[in-house]
């Protein structure tokens, strides 16, 4: 007999409908998976057995296939365990073939029976919900992160013999839901109130939280850069709903939802290690999975060391900065993941970290600074936008008695400057000034002619790129939403070009 269960699978950051077709019928005994399985899915098989014998239901001693439509997808995971035992048991009349209409299943089964988690439930409930599927039976425990799509109904199974029992009618199963399950709580946030002096780099990561730019500081050891870095976090605007739900949806591929309190509701600060490979930055692996750049996504990708990291690493950053997205090729598929974030970088301006210090002498020959420089590539360079040194702090500005002033007043700037952002981007797929591109630099980024020929004169002398160029539009721009002006001038020109000043390495 022949029974069609419908399942999913992840394609990147994005859900698949599956169709699980088993047949039993005469013959040897045999259980064999087709339709490109890669190991995981070919071990079901016993996983799958053990699970029906183990429930109380008999397996069949005839010839068993199950073809996992369509054949071109390759099917990873172990996603399919249980839509498989229910087209096991559809097929030998152990369930009820018509009570599976409208409904999709997905999840991992244990030995015993039970119904373990997976990854990627909310981008399979989407994509779901907009085929109108009518229930979606996924692992108990993956069911809050289900019931995120809102379109589809979201029933949590714990085990085999419960989901049979609730097809039969003999189980009234409660459909998920998120109300009063999540709560939007902030983490605990530093506040820049803590941070004395250094207010030329303050200001520079305030244009950078409001119009979502790159930003590189350069300075001493001790000087505060990743103080003021991690601090970041505390004036970036809030995340949109839909910036939410794509925010989890790649946390959920990846794996790493906080089952409690599944939608990522704040924005991702993501600090990898200077050993990261390219592949855990960007992504990639056997399965590919999603890198620290797109679990950045609408957040911000902390590189402290940055000549630490190694060329290949820094060199994969350049598409993914440029386009917003990274694509992963495999022989067998290529995925594309999103990858909008700011990057945010520190690195000292030598290896002993005290070249033009002032306090502290030197012990690099020029050679070895000129070498520690160009770890950077000039591309890796041209994409960030503000390039500023933080220089050590005197005694005296250590002391100063002053109110330092708090994140939440430079966060109410950034929100003011972003909302500007949205109100002339709307409709457009642009929600900040970093995303512009050469048209819509040309219509929104329009400067008076002193402006013109400071930029002139910068874009001579300083030997920038067109992209370059570019930027510190950009940057102007940024600016000028901050004091509130509908169109750039030349103090704006003039305050993004200092923040070209370490560009190509002139520090």
């Amino acid at each position: 007999m022949l029974a069609i269960v419908d399942s999913c699978t992840l394609i990147g950051i994005e859900g698949h409908l599956i169709r699980v077709e088993v047949d039993v019928s005469s013959g040897l005994p045999g259980f064999e998976i087709v339709g490109l399985p890669d190991t995981a899915v070919k071990e079901a098989k016993d996983r799958v057995k053990a699970a029906i014998r183990n429930s109380g239901y008999s397996f069949p001693g005839q010839k068993v296939v199950v073809n996992l439509a369509p054949a071109d997808i390759k099917k990873v995971g172990p996603f399919f365990d249980l839509p498989i035992a229910v087209g096991i048991l559809a097929a030998t009349e152990q369930i009820d073939l018509n009570k599976l209409a409208g409904k999709v299943f997905v999840g991992e089964l244990s030995l015993n029976g039970s119904v373990r988690p997976v990854p990627g439930i909310l981008p399979m409930a989407l994509a779901l919900a907009d085929l109108k599927k009518e229930s979606f039976y996924v692992p108990l425990e993956n069911s809050w992160e289900g019931a995120l799509a809102g379109e589809i109904t979201v029933y949590g199974v714990e085990n085999l013999s419960q989901l049979v029992a609730a097809l039969h009618g003999e189980l009234d199963l409660q459909a998920a839901a998120v109300a009063g399950k999540l709560t939007e709580r902030r983490r605990e946030m530093l506040d820049f109130a803590d941070v004395i002096g250094q207010d030329g780099a303050k200001r520079a990561l305030e244009i950078a939280a409001a119009g979502a730019h790159n930003l590189l500081m350069v300075g001493p050891p001790g000087s505060g850069k990743t103080m003021l870095a991690k601090r970041l976090p505390s004036i970036l605007p809030p995340m949109s709903r839909e910036e939410s739900i794509t925010a989890t949806k790649i946390y959920s591929a990846a794996g790493l939802l906080d089952r409690k309190n599944p939608l990522i509701t704040e924005r991702p600060f993501r600090s990898p290690h200077h050993s990261a490979s390219a592949a855990s930055i960007v992504g990639g692996g056997r399965i590919p999975k999603p890198g620290e750049i797109s679990l950045a996504h609408h957040g911000v990708l902390f590189l402290d060391e940055l000549p630490e990291y190694r060329k290949d690493v820094l060199e994969s950053l350049r598409q993914p900065l440029e386009n917003g997205t990274v694509t992963i090729s495999r022989v067998a598929a290529a995925v594309e993941y999103p990858a909008q974030l700011m990057l945010v970088a520190a690195m000292n301006p030598c290896p002993c970290g005290f070249y033009g210090d002032g306090t502290k002498e030197c012990r690099c020959s020029e050679y070895q600074v000129q070498r520690y420089r160009n770890r950077i590539s000039g591309p890796v360079m041209d994409r960030i936008d503000i390039q500023i040194e933080v220089p050590r702090l005197s005694y005296k500005e250590t002391q100063r008695t002053g109110r330092e002033e708090t994140s939440a007043q430079i966060r109410e700037r950034v929100i003011a400057a972003r909302k500007r952002q949205e109100e002339r981007y709307k409709g457009t797929g642009i929600h900040s000034n970093s995303r512009l591109d050469a048209k819509g630099i040309k219509k929104w980024c329009r400067v008076d002619s002193k402006g013109e020929e400071l930029l002139r004169l910068a874009y001579d002398r300083l030997g920038l790129s067109m992209r370059a160029h570019h930027r510190i539009l950009k940057v102007a721009r940024t600016i000028a939403d901050l004091e509130g002006k509908e169109w750039i001038e030349s103090m704006h020109v003039a305050e993004a070009i200092q923040y070209r000043s370490l560009d190509r390495g002139q520090y």
